[in-house]
């Protein structure tokens, strides 16, 4: 179990393109494979076939997958492939698999160069649209996700489709107050963006995004990185702790928040949060923001970062929101992300019921983690998320706390011993999590102390961001029926990640290879069931903007399924039963039918889910101008909604931090589970 319980349970997500190797005249030449690539390839498949816990036969099954992953990597919103191309490809469908085995890499890179030349051509060809007048009365709509339609036909067919690309673009420019000059000229520099993205390709990039497309096919967390994308990712680990505590990454031409660090700027302004895109950057007195769709990451980031105090502006989409909304603006303070803006904080909130006064303690939970530097030094005081959350209970108990709120939302993750032991003050022992490795093997982590610090009310805050780590504790606590979780459906990573030099593999080699960050256990609950894909499903399930084909490890093709092992042998705490869920439940629905909070933040829910479905969208003026006041009064809709719960909680005046419905509806299920226990 050694090997897991220091493992980090955080989604990690990468992001590198190489800066080298373009011509400064848009001239290229084929790109082809480094002869190491080959041996490399046979070394990562090998790895991939016999050590990944997916035990996946490399076969014509996967083979076209792997295809189909590569073609998507290349022109996910299917504009720069002619069908005759794809159909070109398809005598390759079958092939992947012994080219993969044999390390034969001129398919994945003749694709490549066919890629790049429709690229250049619709580049020339856009360059032409922006000479062109357009009409914004004209009464016609386009899709903007065509990631499930046809490629076109035929060059018209391609060009009447960019026609509308282009359109649509400077209708959300000119809509964005700026004069069709000024929108003619960011679109301008952002082709030439990303032209020069792509002439800046080389042989390592394309090698990469090819093995990150058959890596990918196994699951969506084992990735290749480049050594080139190795030395930017452990940069961008150290880095990342100086700016906004943000790693970003890239969702065809977007800029997207890819995680939020627990405690930075963007952690604790709320105001961003995963699969946000990022389309402007500005500095705090720049009078206009640099257009960074189509940028690289690292680009992005070096404006991004800054000196510690100093302000940066985002412009940002929303996660969900359609790619030509109109942007928020995010002012964020930069700042030097330490280890004490990851701890936990506690405030005590008062509360009236029925004639009582009630003290309740909320302890936020921002990740699982632990100094382990200082613990290796044998430091008595070293910090971690249980030690941390044990003192606070324990001055809890001084106070006569009379119920306490774990709060896990956007918590993605951390020390898995952390979330064995965080479990453990509240349960007096037994395993909290199972975790079967690649050869089928299945170990237990248990709780290694006896002692409970609090056993008395209990609830537990969850949303589709709380994940990996978060998702054993919720469950643990749910098992053993000690608390009631209340919120959304979590996110539902449940499985264990392991990086590997491949250096040391082939020793030999002339040239530098890559990483392989390869899933090798999956973790499952007491009583069995794995937290893949599920997650944990709350007793109390609030409403959510967040559906889980969308956000959240089920939205993932090639995520591992859910399954289930045996149960552990375990025993309950019996401090929640079905009958005591049921009534709290139909509190909660009472007050979801009648509560003007409740109900605004539903038909808020609901609009905005109207809005992320429709995949059609007006070029005419007029309508458009309509489709984005309405955005506007969904967004002015819920900021009221967060003015009116920040100054009143049932009708009594409460701390400051209430200033969302959750927190809201968290305090109040806390309230009736304590009144429940004192009747």
């Amino acid at each position: 179990m050694k090997q897991f319980l220091n493992s980090l349970c955080g989604m990690v997500v990468l992001l590198a393109v190489s800066t080298n190797g373009y011509s400064q005249d848009d001239q290229w030449v084929a790109l082809a494979p480094e002869k190491h690539y080959s041996s490399e390839t046979m070394l990562v498949t090998q790895i991939l076939e016999r050590y990944h816990y997916r035990k996946t036969e490399i076969n014509d099954s996967l083979s076209s997958v792997i295809l189909d992953n590569y073609l998507s990597s290349l022109d996910p919103n299917r504009v720069y492939f002619l069908q005759s191309d794809v159909a070109s490809f398809e005598s390759y469908r079958y092939q992947f698999d012994d080219y993969l085995q044999d390390g034969e890499l001129e398919v994945p890179y003749k694709i490549f160069n066919v890629f790049r030349k429709r690229f250049m051509q619709r580049s020339d060809h856009i360059d032409r649209l922006l000479e062109t007048k357009f009409d914004f009365n004209v009464d016609e709509y386009y899709n903007p996700d065509r990631s499930e339609m046809d490629w076109p036909a035929t060059i018209e067919e391609q060009n009447e489709l960019w026609r509308k690309v282009i359109k649509g673009q400077l209708l959300n420019l000119k809509l964005a107050d700026k004069e069709l000059g000024e929108a003619l000229s960011v679109l301008h520099k952002r082709y030439s963006s990303y032209r020069k993205a792509i002439n800046q390709y080389t042989s390592e990039d394309v090698y990469q995004q090819y093995m990150n497309s058959f890596s990918e096919s196994y699951d969506p967390h084992t990735t290749y990185f480049s050594p080139i994308s190795s030395e930017n990712f452990m940069i961008n680990q150290s880095l990342s702790l100086e700016g906004i505590g943000a790693r970003l990454g890239l969702d065809g031409d977007y800029t997207i928040i890819a995680d939020i660090v627990a405690g930075g700027p963007a952690f604790k302004s709320n105001r961003l949060h995963e699969n946000d895109k990022i389309i402007g950057v500005a500095q705090e007195n720049d009078e206009k923001y640099t257009d960074v769709v189509g940028w690289r990451v690292t680009d992005v980031v070096q404006l991004i970062r800054g000196p510690k105090g100093s302000i940066v502006r985002l412009q940002i989409i929303p996660a969900g929101e359609a790619n030509n909304s109109r942007p928020e603006e995010v002012r964020l303070v930069r700042d030097k992300i330490k280890l004490e803006d990851e701890k936990v904080t506690q405030e005590i909130i008062p509360y009236e019921k029925n004639g009582l006064e009630y003290k309740l303690g909320v302890i936020t939970v921002p990740s699982f983690y632990m100094d382990f530097e200082e613990y290796r030094k044998g430091s008595p005081d070293y910090n971690s998320t249980s030690r941390d959350v044990k003192k606070i209970l324990t001055d809890y108990k001084a106070q006569n706390v009379d119920g306490v709120l774990i709060d896990l939302r956007r918590n993605g993750g951390g020390s898995l011993q952390e979330a064995i032991e965080l479990s453990g003050l509240f349960i007096k022992e037994g395993p909290m999590v199972q975790v079967r490795n690649t050869n089928g093997g299945i170990e237990s982590g248990d709780d290694p102390d006896p002692e409970v610090v609090y056993d008395g009310p209990l609830t537990v805050l969850t949303n589709r961001f709380s994940a990996s780590a978060s998702e054993i504790f919720a469950g643990a606590i749910q098992d053993y029926d000690r608390g009631v979780i209340i919120g959304e459906q979590t996110y539902g990573k449940g499985t264990v990640q392991n990086l590997i030099g491949l250096d040391r593999f082939l020793p030999d080699e002339d040239a530098e290879l890559g990483q392989l960050k390869l899933t090798i256990a999956k973790y499952y609950r007491v009583n069995g069931s794995s937290t893949q894909h599920l997650g944990v499903r709350p007793d109390i399930e609030l409403p959510s903007a967040y559906s889980a084909d969308i956000y959240g490890e089920s939205s993932k093709p090639s995520s591992l399924p859910w399954d289930q092992i045996a149960s552990s042998t375990y025993e309950s705490t019996n401090k929640i039963d079905k009958s005591l869920i049921d009534k709290l439940r139909a509190g909660f629905e009472n007050r979801r039918d009648s509560d003007p909070d409740m109900q605004d933040l539903i038909a808020s829910i609901e609009e905005s889910k109207r809005a992320r479905n429709n995949n059609r969208q007006s070029l005419q003026e007029s309508k458009r101008k309509q489709e984005i006041e309405d955005a506007e009064k969904r967004r002015a809709s819920r900021s009221k909604l967060q003015g009116r719960i920040s100054t009143e909680l049932e009708g009594k005046t409460v701390s400051p931090k209430i200033d969302d419905p959750y927190l809201k509806e968290g305090i109040i299920i806390l309230a009736d589970l304590i009144a429940h226990d004192v009747g």
